[in-house]
């Protein structure tokens, strides 16, 4: 059960408090529904409150899976996925759907890596955006520290992670 003014996330969209929780008539039926608005973008979105788990939903993560999240970005694929680029596009996307930052974390730095090695796709660039912008904002409300800040640690650990790839001997 969620609470009025808590921080939530919701998949794919990002961080967002809990407004208030009210009921609506559907299909005849009272139903309960959060209302929440994202802090990025202001938008509003209405979550069946009996569903709410199963749609994602979920709390901010805590420390331990901040530091989860960054031993991802820290660790570095033993191969990258050389599917066709709509194929990874959509294993990607599954992955940000998922809502987990832990899944979110294997896209951005999976993309960062992929980068050096050949040009993304439209789809693939906007999907790097999107990964990014997921966890910089949960990671800053999280650690309490500003966005540009996150941005940065991120930007330099995948860096770091990206240098080890060249460094590495191709076979």
């Amino acid at each position: 059960m969620f609470q009025i003014g808590q921080l939530a996330v919701y998949p794919a969209h990002g961080v967002g408090v809990i407004e208030s929780v009210q009921e609506r008539a559907v299909s005849g039926n009272q139903e309960k529904f959060y209302i929440m608005r994202l802090i990025d973008s202001d938008m509003i979105i209405m979550i069946p409150t009996g569903n709410a788990r199963n749609v994602g939903l979920r709390d901010i993560i805590d420390l331990q899976a901040v530091t989860e999240v960054y031993e991802i970005l820290r660790h570095r694929p033993s191969r990258l996925n050389n599917q066709t680029w709509n194929r990874r596009y959509r294993d990607y996307m599954d992955k940000i759907k998922t809502g987990s930052p832990f899944r979110v974390a294997e896209v951005l730095r999976d993309l960062t890596l992929l980068k050096t090695e050949k040009d993304l796709s439209f789809g693939e660039r906007k999907m790097l955006d999107t990964a990014k912008n997921l966890l910089v904002k949960e990671l800053s409300l999280v650690n309490n520290t500003k966005e540009d800040e996150i941005e940065a640690q991120l930007l330099a650990l995948l860096e770091s992670t990206t240098e080890e790839q060249q460094a590495l001997p191709s076979s």
